[in-house]
């Protein structure tokens, strides 16, 4: 079956964040991190029948939901896992929070790569614990990690975790397994626990594909929890649900207490229903998708190289989120932003939402109709063309 992802789907008045804040004319949203494309039809025939039973009471997770997940990632990633590593929950952030609170002490340290999704930071910081930055190496083209500072930042004693973004966001690469594995001999060495956030791990463009963490060997895999949800891939991050991968059983069940004190250890219904319909029947659609996506990077890359030469695309390995190096215009990240937003309507991210070593991006979300994307394109010319050829 082919699927048409040109189709405009009207997402205002729905309730919708990336939509509906701030409410303006001619608001042209590519900031939150979801997609204007209806989930896959077999999850919308999934939450149909779910809805049409009409009770949604307290919910049992059955064994066909672990099951999809579990066969999922282990017919597409090689990944074996195993029934008993699993604790669900509503979210890979709040997962994140619940295995900080977990792990650390106030006063202790997390370890994160910047720039990085920024809920890493509050997640740190809600647990009165501090960030300790491993900057990326940007080489003008791509980035790679600072191992002598990794080694540097985990070898203080009061490092205790490092937040992996696997792949990364808002970066773009999809970390090697060589990569992995050095970034595992050092945590291990220092006694540092890896957390790694792998939710966009299903939309990668690159032909080597993405490493799970959990496919490293032991003792690697046991000193890791691996963060994993259907909702960026699926487009159903309202559902709520994620799951935290624990090969360590002392360690799942300290993260399972902290899960119970943050109140996170409930799903609804319709997350399960439809975790299990995207696992069980969504790779042909899933397949589509990513390739409707790079076709609307390419069409990113294409203008901005034929008609603003000044910025510069991240070459993508994975995400849906476009990182543009905008220092040439010789404007700060939030200058930029204010600019585009204020002439445009186009709404994306500074790069210093990311911390401050995003400084000098812009993180702009394509996962749209083609058209959208295009719209987008010239509305950045336009602003380009106003501030700087006027």
């Amino acid at each position: 079956m082919k699927y048409n992802f040109d189709k405009i789907t009207e997402r205002r008045n729905s309730g919708s964040y990336k939509w509906d804040t701030p409410e303006r004319d001619n608001l042209l949203p590519m900031w939150v991190a979801d997609m204007d494309f209806p989930t896959a039809p077999a999850v919308i025939d999934a939450l149909r029948k779910r809805v049409e039973h009409g009770v949604f009471g307290y919910t049992h997770v059955p064994e066909e939901y672990y099951r999809s997940v579990i066969d999922w990632f282990h017919n597409r990633h090689s990944w074996e896992s195993d029934r008993s590593w699993f604790i669900y929950t509503s979210g890979v952030v709040p997962a994140i929070s619940a295995i900080i609170k977990a792990l650390t002490e106030p006063g202790d340290k997390v370890i994160i790569q910047t720039p990085v999704y920024n809920c890493f930071f509050s997640s740190i910081r809600n647990n009165g614990c501090i960030p300790a930055h491993n900057p990326l190496i940007y080489t003008g083209d791509r980035y790679e990690i600072d191992f002598d500072g990794l080694e540097a930042a985990a070898s203080d004693p009061k490092a205790k975790i490092m937040l992996l973004c696997n792949p990364h966001n808002p970066g773009g690469r999809v970390w090697t397994s060589g990569e992995l594995t050095r970034i595992a001999e050092i945590c291990l060495r220092n006694n540092v626990y890896i957390v790694s956030d792998e939710i966009h791990c299903e939309l990668t463009y690159t032909d080597s594909g993405y490493t799970p963490y959990g496919t490293l060997p032991e003792p690697f895999r046991s000193n890791a929890s691996v963060c994993i949800s259907p909702s960026k891939a699926f487009n159903i991050a309202g559902l709520q649900i994620a799951n935290i991968i624990t090969p360590a059983p002392a360690v799942r069940r300290r993260i399972d207490r902290a899960i119970n004190i943050n109140e996170v250890c409930d799903v609804n219904p319709f997350g399960i229903a439809a975790t299990i319909a995207a696992y069980s029947y969504g790779s042909n659609w899933l397949g589509q998708l990513v390739e409707y996506l790079h076709g609307n990077y390419t069409e990113i890359c294409d203008f901005i190289a034929k008609e603003m030469p000044s910025l510069k695309v991240m070459p993508l390995e994975s995400t849906y989120l476009a990182w543009i190096d905008i220092r040439d215009t010789g404007m700060t990240s939030e200058a930029f932003t204010d600019m585009l937003l204020r002439h445009t309507g186009l709404m994306v991210n500074p790069g210093t939402m990311y911390g401050p070593h995003g400084e000098g991006f812009i993180r702009l979300n394509f996962a749209c109709p083609r058209s959208m994307v295009i719209d987008a394109m010239h509305r950045l010319k336009t602003a380009i063309d106003m501030h700087f050829n006027a």
